[in-house]
C-alpha cells in the first residue's frame, strides 16, 4: 500500500448518486456524485471529488471536519448567523465539527474533499 495518493479530479469509475435529504432541502432540486478515491485510519478519513448542481441545503458538520478545494462552479455558503461567502474554483477552505449553515450551489460545483470524523 502507497502512502501517497494522487487525486483524480476527472476519474473515469461511476460516481455514486444521491440526491438532498428531504430534510436538508431549502431550494431547487441538487443532484450529488460521489466519486470516494481513498479511505484511511479505519474510515476516519476519506478522500474524494463530489459535485453538486444547483439547490440548496441545509450543511451540517456534526463531529467531521471537512477541507474542501472547490475545482470548478460556484458555492454560496452561509454559517448559522454569519454571513455568505462565496467560493469559486481555486478557493479552499475548512468547514470545523460542529458546523451548521446553508450551502447553496449557484453554479454545478465540483471539489476535492477530505473528511475526518
Amino acid at each position: 500500500m502507497s502512502l501517497l495518493k494522487s487525486v483524480d479530479t476527472n476519474p473515469a469509475f461511476q460516481p455514486r448518486e444521491s440526491k438532498a435529504l428531504p430534510e436538508r432541502l431549502i431550494a431547487g432540486d441538487p443532484a450529488f456524485k460521489t466519486w470516494a478515491q481513498d479511505v484511511a485510519k479505519g474510515d476516519l478519513v476519506h478522500t474524494g471529488v463530489w459535485e453538486a448542481t444547483p439547490g440548496a441545503t441545509r450543511s451540517i458538520k456534526g463531529e467531521t471536519f471537512e477541507f474542501c478545494h472547490i475545482l470548478s462552479g460556484v458555492v454560496e455558503i452561509t454559517p448559522d448567523a454569519g454571513e455568505t461567502v462565496t467560493y469559486r474554483a481555486g478557493d479552499s477552505f475548512v468547514m470545523k465539527p460542529g458546523f451548521t449553515g446553508v450551502w447553496k450551489t449557484i453554479e454545478t460545483v465540483r471539489k476535492i474533499y477530505v473528511t475526518v470524523g
